[in-house]
């Protein structure tokens, strides 16, 4: 994943809500898994190590946000578990195609939670966040640079 797209994943990290963080780790689990593919591709053994550990640690992510008060509950576990398995059949093997296994769990549950994160308007799981307005001015030569910090961040006692 290039730096980018980590800060927009961060960026919206700090500012979405209980669902939208689910559907984030969804993205970032997809995104994790494209780049494990390109890595079996170019035949880098780091990269594919390292890939499919993110991608399994987003995985672990949602199975630990996982709230077994509700019957579907372990649905989501049985389909998790096997994107788990094929994860590691993927790394094992190093083949791209088990990937497509990932995909067809994952991009319809990713998919639905987009949704429901446009209905959820709770408030953001992280309060207190910085906000920072930043941007450059130039005149002739010379170029300014201006940051306006728009809260404080102190600690709430």
């Amino acid at each position: 994943m290039t730096n980018e797209k980590k800060q927009a994943f961060t960026l919206r990290i700090t500012s979405a809500n209980s669902t939208e963080l689910i559907e984030i780790l969804y993205e970032m689990l997809l995104e994790y898994v494209e780049d494990a593919k390109v890595a079996i591709e170019k035949n880098d053994i780091m990269e594919i190590h390292d890939s499919i550990r993110k991608a399994r640690g987003c995985l672990k992510e949602l199975m630990e946000s996982i709230d077994f008060a509700y019957d579907i509950a372990g649905y989501f576990m049985s389909l998790y578990a096997y994107v788990n398995k094929e994860l590691l059949l993927a790394e094992i093997r190093k083949d791209v195609t088990v990937f497509d296994n990932v995909k067809v769990v994952i991009e319809p549950l990713r998919d639905a939670y987009t949704q429901l994160s446009q209905l959820d308007k709770s408030e953001p799981v992280m309060q207190n966040t910085q906000k920072i307005t930043a941007g450059l001015t130039y005149s002739r030569g010379n170029i300014n640079e201006s940051i306006e910090e728009q809260n404080n961040r102190g600690f709430y006692v």
